[in-house]
């Protein structure tokens, strides 16, 4: 009884992402914001690459920060691949200056733009950090949820970014578009 409960449950999670994958994309508006520089950075910037992933990333949540790493290695594996990753901070608490020491820090060699007033934060209802979104050059949003599956990355089971990003580059549908993003929550100026 146990094992045909669980194929038809088995069943219904893999028709779930089925039918997921065939609903229309959400799509993100052009926006833009400043890096800890002061430059600004429009999404539209980017139409040229394969992908790019939005990460809302802060510089505090212990959380966000177990998967540093991660996020540096994932910029090393995919980016000369045309993947374009961006960080965005859209904690009230943390500066522009603490953002950019955190990014020093700790490596990141992509961009880390600032969400002032949680503009994009609340656009696309990002509530955690870390908490991605994957768009395509149409800004279509094709995944959306966590990086992995624990924040400990030795008990890590489902590497869902990196699954997604794979059936992207190779021109194949993204199996599961959404999971469960969990961390720190956004602290918004509201």
């Amino acid at each position: 009884m146990a094992r045909r409960a669980l194929v038809v449950l088995t069943a219904a999670v893999v028709l779930s992402s089925i039918l997921r994958a065939d609903e229309p994309k959400k799509r993100v508006s052009d926006f833009t914001l400043e890096d800890y520089k002061g430059e600004k950075h429009s999404l539209s910037d980017y139409k040229s690459s394969k992908a790019i992933v939005l990460m809302f990333i802060a510089t505090q949540c212990p959380i966000s920060n177990s998967y540093n790493e991660r996020m540096v290695e994932l910029y090393k594996d995919y980016s000369s691949k045309g993947v374009t990753f961006v960080g965005i901070n859209s904690n009230k608490q943390e500066s522009a200056e603490e953002v950019q020491n955190h990014s020093k820090e700790h490596g990141f060699k992509f961009v880390v733009l600032k969400d002032w007033n949680n503009v994009v934060a609340d656009t696309l209802e990002a509530s955690v950090t870390p908490e991605i979104y994957v768009l395509n050059s149409q800004r279509e949003v094709l995944y959306h949820g966590r990086i992995d599956d624990s924040s400990r990355e030795n008990r890590v089971t489902s590497k869902d970014l990196r699954a997604a990003l794979d059936r992207i580059l190779a021109g194949k549908t993204v199996e599961v578009t959404e999971t469960k993003a969990f961390g720190c929550s956004i602290k918004r100026i509201k």
